[in-house]
């Protein structure tokens, strides 16, 4: 009887580490499904009778735990505590940033291959559809060559440049480019891809503008000294990258950028020192023209949050 007891104690045992290996291995099949989800996602938001640009990020937290972060069509990057993932059906909420509600967003999304696609509900209650594709690497290779140097503003008049709302109240006179009050973006015509960028500009007190590489990756411009520089002030790409150090002049001073932006790896030069140093650039960031990110794009001036002026802004592209 007791031989009896303990094959039937050996094999209660082997069945249960049977069982347990077999629940293990059914564990980790979601884990592994998770890759397929993680990286960056290039979004295109459906609004009526226009798209808008967002982004979004997933990484992994610990062995099971998704997180993130999210651009919106307005506003800055923002952090995504929990991203729900299963059966190819991606969820999360944030809480609002800029909107006026209380409300958090809601984003939910199916992937399919190598696309997502779903809807967000804003603070509000409004529903749109979205389509997000995998954001390009943007790597590159080979030795940098620059070619010559080129004026985007000739100092006159706003040949090279179109305003891109109805409202245009940018001015080209005397060596500068104005927006005397808050109104349209100004967008040159142009489109590049690596490049040296040169451009000065001042503002009167509590003015905000800003700096867009290809249209799409904001270096801040705002009328802020303080001593510890957040990733959404002066001299920042806006949301994404903080600058080293404060460098910026009181209001009413001609100030400087010297940006060098090749694929995501920008360096930002302010009023003559290196606040940031070949960084990656990870995603658009809020206000971008869109988020075709492989593609060549505009330099675009920001005029819709207050008086700025700019001038000598050159363009050095990469051959």
């Amino acid at each position: 009887m007791y031989l009896t007891f303990k094959i039937f104690f050996m094999k209660s045992w082997i069945l249960a580490v049977i069982l347990m290996m077999s629940s293990l291995a059914g564990y980790s099949m979601p884990l592994s499904d998770t890759a397929a989800l993680l990286g960056r996602w290039d979004i295109t938001v459906y609004y009526p009778g226009k798209v808008l640009p967002s982004w979004l990020e997933v990484t992994k937290s610990g062995i099971r735990t998704l997180v993130g972060r999210f651009v919106g069509t307005g506003g800055s990057a923002r952090p995504i505590s929990r991203v729900y993932f299963a059966d190819g059906k991606m969820s999360f909420s944030i809480p609002p940033q800029w909107e006026r509600e209380d409300k958090d967003l809601t984003v939910e999304g199916v992937l399919q291959g190598d696309s997502l696609s779903g809807t967000m509900v804003t603070p509000g209650g409004t529903t749109y559809n979205w389509v997000g594709h995998r954001a390009p690497t943007l790597r590159r290779s080979g030795i940098i060559i620059w070619g010559t140097p080129v004026k985007l503003f000739d100092g006159t008049d706003l040949k090279g440049w179109h305003a891109s709302g109805e409202n245009n109240q940018w001015i080209g006179q005397s060596g500068v480019l104005r927006s005397p009050h808050s109104g349209s973006n100004i967008v040159t015509d142009e489109k590049f891809t690596d490049f040296k960028l040169h451009i000065e500009f001042r503002y009167p007190d509590g003015s905000n503008s800003g700096v867009y590489l290809r249209g799409r990756y904001e270096v801040q411009i705002q009328d802020t000294r303080v001593p510890e520089p957040p990733n959404n002030q002066m001299s920042a790409v806006y949301g994404f990258l903080p600058p080293t150090e404060q460098m910026a002049k009181a209001s009413g001073e001609w100030q400087s950028y010297d940006i060098t932006l090749v694929g995501r790896l920008v360096t930002v030069v302010f009023n003559g020192k290196t606040v940031i140093c070949n960084a990656e650039i990870p995603g658009i960031t809020g206000g971008a023209l869109d988020s075709k990110e492989g593609d060549p794009g505009p330099i675009y001036l920001q005029g819709d949050h207050g008086p700025i002026e700019f001038r000598n802004i050159t363009i050095t592209q990469r051959q």
